[in-house]
């Protein structure tokens, strides 16, 4: 079941509409029905306290005015694992990075400004 800070996306007639945070979730005096507080994130920012049986808060769908309505849990994709090709090549840049002088690389070699030198005349 959804529980209280998780975010839902609010289906409108089969259509994403809205997403929405729950702000608190209290029983009814009702069994298995609920007093569902949703902070709607958009603008302006409202609150709506819609009472739902908890099938319903599970992504069941449901009727509220004659429209079918259904809150779906949002989970946040996996982070994407590291491009193992970009990986590599960046280790084999390092490898074969140009050498300047007696095992000197250029990643440690110094550079001289020529932009404050006098120029001659």
């Amino acid at each position: 079941m959804a529980q209280e800070n998780d975010i839902v996306l609010i289906y409108f007639e089969d259509q994403p509409a809205s997403f929405a945070r729950i702000e608190s979730i209290a029983p009814d005096a009702k069994k298995d029905w609920y007093h569902v507080k949703l902070l709607l994130l958009q603008i302006p920012l409202q609150t709506v306290t819609w009472i739902l049986r908890d099938v319903y808060i599970n992504g069941e769908e449901f009727t509220m005015g004659g429209n079918r309505i259904r809150l779906e849990k949002v989970v946040a994709p996996p982070e994407a694992e590291p491009d193992m090709e970009n990986k590599e090549s960046k280790e084999e840049q390092t490898e074969k990075e140009p050498k300047t002088g007696e095992g000197e690389t250029t990643k440690d070699a110094k550079v001289v400004s020529l932009w404050n030198h006098d120029k001659k005349k």
